[in-house]
C-alpha cells in the first residue's frame, strides 16, 4: 500500500488484450446486489458506475479503416517493384473493415468531407460499449 491509499501488487502486468474481466465479473456482481462488506445498496453502486466509466471514456483508441489485405510470401514481397500490382482480398465497392485498436468493430465506406477522407459507418458493433453504460 502506498501513502495515497493505492495498493501496489507484485503480480505480472495487465495484458491489454484480456481486459474483459475488469468489465464483467467483479463489477457485474457488485452492481447486481448489495456490497456485503460495506453495506452499500445496489442503487449507490449503480450511481457510481457512470463516474467510473467517465475515466475509461478518456482513454484514446485508434480507429482504423482497413481497405483490404493479402498474404504473400517474403520472396514475392522482395520481387515487388514500382510498377507491381498486388491483388487484394476485397471487391471494389465492398464495405471496408472498421477496427478499434486492431479489433474488428464494423464496416464503413469512404466519403470526402471538406476535402478530407472520412468514413460513413454502415455497421458498427458497439453493443459491448453500450453494455458498459447500462
Amino acid at each position: 500500500r502506498t501513502d495515497k491509499g493505492v495498493t501496489v501488487s507484485d503480480q505480472s502486468p495487465i495484458d491489454p488484450d484480456n481486459l474483459d474481466h475488469f468489465f464483467t465479473s467483479d463489477a457485474d456482481s457488485a452492481i447486481k446486489g448489495d456490497d456485503e462488506q460495506n453495506n452499500v445498496p445496489t442503487t449507490a453502486l449503480q450511481q457510481d458506475k457512470p463516474r467510473h466509466l467517465a475515466l475509461f471514456s478518456r482513454i484514446p483508441v485508434t480507429l482504423t479503416l482497413e481497405v483490404a489485405s493479402v498474404e504473400i510470401s517474403l520472396a514475392e514481397l522482395i520481387n515487388v517493384g514500382g510498377d507491381s500490382v498486388i491483388e487484394l482480398d476485397k471487391l471494389a465497392g465492398e464495405p471496408l473493415d472498421v477496427k478499434v485498436n486492431g479489433v474488428l468493430f464494423g464496416s464503413a465506406e469512404v466519403v470526402v468531407v471538406n476535402d478530407k477522407y472520412a468514413l460513413r459507418l454502415i455497421d458498427f458493433n458497439n453493443q459491448q460499449l453500450a453494455e458498459l453504460v447500462q
